[in-house]
């Protein structure tokens, strides 16, 4: 259930990317700074820029999901299980208030499951393979329950406006660095010189990596709502089930005692990699449900 916040930060730095390096190379910065245009200037320029980022990643969502993760959606169910899928989304979508979203599958053995999409009414709602392999239905069921829960809550569109707040601040202060940067150390008094390029690129990165640490909680205090949610659609037991089967599959096999903590997937809840994981760990999670 990593993938859908994986794409659209990836395609939200990228969009962003593009347009930074745009705006210093057609000169955009340069003409800003020669205009004697202030705060608030900048300030609009960092929130249109940090927005539209934010909204084309969103828009592209759907897209990036079956095109990079290889999404054959189900048109018309071919056997059981699609048909069974695709039941199980329409009647949780109904229970949930929402648009029939499109249902689909992704080749992976791992058990996971997405939901991505700019509108509640008009959302894509993904599975492995491995998770129908190795799953039962119940399971499989609260964890579309979990996913369904995520786009009747708007939790991608509320994710669009936070990551284009965050986009904002990083552009806006990363460019008020920089010219800090060219006034103290280069003595530039007027326009923009290379303490500008220097000072603003490093910043945007080191800025940045605090912003996804931002939209990374505000994704794990989501999971726990979409958790509470799949359980209200599947029902709880199922909720718990599906958690600890997910929390199976992720334990580090034929590594004995201690070795077991350097394992790929082994003790990686703490320090700095705590603030960027996505998901809270699943001992947390399912301990929210009462497990």
């Amino acid at each position: 259930m990593f993938s859908r916040i994986a794409l659209f930060l990836l395609a939200n730095f990228s969009v962003l990317a593009v347009l930074s390096v745009s705006s210093r190379v057609l000169g955009l910065d340069a003409w800003l700074a020669s205009q004697g245009i202030g705060i608030n200037g900048l300030l609009i320029m960092a929130a249109v820029f940090g927005f539209v980022g934010s909204f084309i990643s969103l828009a592209m969502s759907k897209w990036m999901a079956k095109k990079f993760m290889g999404v054959q959606v189900i048109e018309q169910p071919t056997n059981r299980n699609e048909a069974w899928l695709v039941e199980t989304v329409r009647h949780q979508a109904r229970q949930a208030g929402i648009g029939m979203p499109e249902v689909g599958i992704f080749n992976s053995q791992q058990p996971n499951a997405f939901a991505t999409g700019i509108n509640k009414n008009s959302a894509l709602v993904a599975v492995s393979s491995g998770l129908l392999q190795t799953m039962t239905a119940d399971e499989a069921e609260a964890v579309l329950g979990h996913e369904v829960t995520h786009v009747a809550n708007g939790d991608m569109l509320t994710m669009g406006l936070l990551q284009g707040v965050l986009n904002t601040f990083v552009i806006f202060f990363s460019r008020i660095i920089g010219t800090l940067v060219d006034r103290a150390i280069f003595k530039i008094e007027r326009g923009i010189g290379p303490g500008y390029f220097i000072g603003s690129i490093f910043a945007e990165i080191v800025l940045g990596i605090l912003a996804a640490m931002i939209a990374m909680w505000f994704s794990r205090r989501r999971e726990f709502r979409a958790d509470a949610g799949g359980a209200r659609l599947a029902g709880r037991d199922k909720m718990i089930a599906a958690l600890r089967r997910l929390q199976a599959a992720s334990e580090p096999r034929d590594l004995p005692g201690q070795l077991a903590a350097f394992g790929i997937v082994g003790d990686i809840g703490h320090g700095l990699k705590r603030l960027l994981m996505s998901h809270p760990p699943l001992e947390e999670r399912i301990a929210a449900l009462g497990g």
